[in-house]
């Protein structure tokens, strides 16, 4: 019986015929290459935290006037997205559980549209995540080389028409690819959207951490504190390590996947790779967790709103 599967269209390349496919198989069915097992209750469990979480940030920024700012929004919307990525995960593991269980009988053509359903609203929420990384980034950089100008660059309404454009641009680029995902351009353009957010990123925050070790060397120098120096150097050169490091260690095992897909879908080694695609989606998943602690919780301000609505709740 068909059942529903994350990425179903992801899962094993298309471009390989159905014998050359089968042997490849075959030649890495052994030891290690007979992939992951995940549980589905890891699966629900992972997507109900994420969701609280960036529920719980999207809540503090409405509340809070205060926060009503365009880096704050673009906080927000990345948070929106990856409750996007819970809700998909959440409502497909539900279904297959209840499935699995004998709980819910579903006929064929059902399920597929289900899944392609779900697929899209995943590939929306991925592109829609990767461009908000991306736009934080920018919004990070704008605000501390033209401090002065920030206001008159980032004003409201280009915040707005930003956040919009992402959106839309998700929307029809999930539709397109689930509807030609046959098509190995498809796959290039979204390996080339994930490369150019990793190198946009690698940029923009290399260049802040460089330009405030370097502010931090002038005040010490003027102060004869070397101490603080390094002290704040090493906590700066972590927190880039956690933000580039966090980026490419849950996104890159699934663009990498991709890559593969498109360059050798036959080869022993690359089918092996196959077979752990459950757990790419798993650390997809991680991402949304950590983005909040990363990007939302370390504001003072939303966890000063946070625990407010917290005893106010009590």
């Amino acid at each position: 019986m068909l059942t529903l599967a994350p990425l179903r269209l992801l899962r094993e390349p298309w471009n390989a015929s159905e014998g050359n496919q089968s042997n490849a198989t075959a030649g890495a069915s052994s030891g290690w290459c007979q992939g992951l097992s995940i549980p589905n209750e890891l699966f629900l469990t992972l997507g109900l935290v994420s969701l609280v979480e960036n529920l719980l940030v999207v809540a503090a920024i409405l509340k809070n006037r205060n926060l009503h700012s365009p880096t704050y929004y673009f906080i927000c919307c990345l948070a929106v997205s990856d409750m996007l990525v819970s809700i998909s995960n959440l409502v497909e593991m539900l279904f297959m559980l209840l499935m699995e269980h004998g709980m819910l009988v579903i006929h064929t053509s059902i399920i597929r549209h289900m899944d392609n359903i779900i697929d899209m609203l995943i590939c929306s929420s991925v592109v829609s995540s990767l461009s908000f990384l991306g736009v934080i980034a920018v919004d990070r950089y704008i605000t501390i080389f033209y401090a002065l100008r920030y206001h008159s660059i980032m004003t409201l309404q280009r915040a707005v028409v930003t956040m919009a454009s992402i959106w839309l641009a998700s929307t029809v680029s999930s539709t397109v690819f689930i509807t030609y995902y046959h098509n190995t351009t498809i796959l290039l353009c979204l390996i080339g959207f994930f490369l150019f957010m990793l190198v946009l990123m690698l940029v923009l925050y290399i260049h802040m951490f460089a330009l405030a070790r370097r502010h931090l060397h002038s005040i010490s120098s003027q102060q004869k504190q070397p101490a603080v120096y390094r002290g704040s150097s090493l906590k700066g050169a972590v927190t880039l390590t956690i933000l580039l490091g966090v980026f490419f260690i849950c996104w890159g095992p699934f663009f990498f996947h991709l890559i593969l897909i498109v360059t050798c879908p036959t080869n022993p080694f690359c089918t092996c790779f196959f077979s752990y695609f459950n757990l790419f989606l798993i650390l997809i998943i991680c991402n949304s967790v950590i983005d909040p602690l990363i990007y939302a919780f370390r504001s003072q301000e939303l966890r000063r709103t946070l625990r407010e609505m917290v005893l106010c709740s009590w």
